[in-house]
């Protein structure tokens, strides 16, 4: 019998846990200073809810998905993203008949599931941050969401990095782009991996997002989209570009970036942290999805948002040499000196906490040496000494940890000596 975690899955730990928690208020702080407020989805859905707006030719509904028949014969699925979630629920909200627009939402650190060989940063179950925006195609709105995702990271400290950007264009647009890459394509499509094969019909564009290596050189010359964007199109991806430029926000223009799943439109971003290597240097990325709201069933509304994973953000951390403060879980270790202390230390130990003061005490009969370094493994910045000598006095002894300094005080005065 395998009691371990499933392969791809681990157990996050006190010491890593606390890590996580800092990106989260983070991204928290800076996803509502912008406006966002939190929602929060099944971690399950109706299987069609993925193959609908994800798209059927994307390795997520191809290989990637978990999913299962449930006791009501029921197709579901586990989350393998976070963008459709909240666009089903958008519209089963009926919150484009509700709100003024535009509607934003942030989700932070969901459990994402998919099937793929783990990685570093992505494994089977990792976690994804993710913000959108919907009711509105004004180019400023993608800039917002660009700028959101970047002063996340800068305000998580990380320096190294870069910002690539391209347009996909819009289905009317696209269309062009996608006969001509065809041409391109069919010359060489015997040398394709199978997969790119079978996207050949279905969906030529997703070529370009191979991270096969042969594929990528045969695909270097392939046309692409911005040479065939629409006046529309085109002014959309100038005002982005001028907007990003106004906020200071530096950005490298990669016309083979056209990101994973079938729903983009116009916009699509990606950040890479070079600290990192290889594919797992794409610490966020989103996009424009403009036609997702209809295909699930709601009104012409357009859309915008990104998802970035926490693991990958904190490996790139790690990279960097970031140091992530690490919250006190004891302020103060109350320590027994005797048996006859043990019922005041208890009162003592509660009032403390009913204070918001952390606290801990000894449970385990620790000799007083023993506890004194117990006090101090736990970070404790005062012990707070208690035996039959002070109890007889009413006082205890409190002691800094760092100085060794030492004082009494009134039993009656002990919260009030820490508030």
């Amino acid at each position: 019998m395998d009691m371990r975690a499933p392969r791809g899955t681990y157990d996050a730990m006190p010491g890593q846990v606390e890590r996580f928690q800092y990106i989260e208020e983070v991204f928290k702080s800076v996803a509502e200073r912008f406006g966002y407020k939190e929602i929060r989805t099944p971690v399950f859905e109706h299987t069609e809810l993925f193959e609908r707006g994800v798209g059927d030719t994307t390795d997520i509904v191809q290989k990637e998905m978990y999913t299962f028949e449930d006791k009501g014969e029921r197709n579901i699925t586990l989350r393998p993203e976070g963008t459709s979630p909240v666009v089903r629920a958008f519209v089963e909200h009926k919150i484009y008949g509700q709100a003024a627009m535009p509607v934003k939402y942030y989700y932070k650190a969901i459990p994402i599931m998919r099937y793929e060989r783990p990685q570093a940063g992505r494994l089977r179950q990792h976690h994804q941050f993710g913000i959108e925006l919907f009711g509105t195609n004004d180019p400023r709105s993608d800039i917002e969401v660009i700028d959101l995702l970047n002063t996340f990271y800068e305000e998580l400290g990380l320096k190294q990095i870069e910002v690539q950007i391209n347009s996909v264009g819009c289905p009317k647009c696209r269309e062009s782009h996608r006969e001509a890459l065809y041409d391109f394509l069919y010359d060489v499509k015997d040398e394709l991996c199978s997969t790119c094969q079978d996207r050949l019909d279905k969906n030529p564009m997703r070529i370009l997002d191979c991270k096969n290596p042969k594929d990528q050189e045969l695909t270097k010359d392939a046309p692409i989209m911005i040479d065939y964007l629409c006046g529309d199109c085109s002014l959309h991806y100038q005002e982005v570009k001028k907007g990003l430029s106004l906020i200071n926000i530096e950005y490298i223009e990669n016309t083979r970036l056209v990101r994973g799943l079938d729903y983009y439109t116009n916009t699509a971003f990606e950040f890479c942290n070079k600290a990192l290597s290889g594919p797992s240097n794409v610490i966020g990325g989103g996009g424009r999805y403009n036609g997702l709201i209809e295909e699930i069933g709601g009104p012409e509304t357009p859309g915008i948002g990104f998802g970035s994973g926490l693991e990958r953000i904190d490996l790139a951390l790690e990279a960097e040499e970031i140091e992530v403060p690490i919250k006190d879980y004891c302020e103060v270790f109350v320590l027994i000196a005797d048996d006859m202390a043990k019922e005041k230390a208890l009162a003592i130990l509660h009032n403390l906490r009913k204070s918001k003061i952390a606290a801990d005490t000894e449970y385990t009969e620790r000799s007083f040496r023993a506890q004194m370094k117990h006090a101090d493994r736990l970070g404790a910045k005062y012990t707070v000494i208690l035996g039959s000598i002070e109890l007889e006095k009413g006082v205890v002894l409190v002691r800094n940890m760092k100085s060794g300094n030492q004082e009494e005080i009134s039993i009656a005065n002990i919260v009030k000596y820490f508030l």
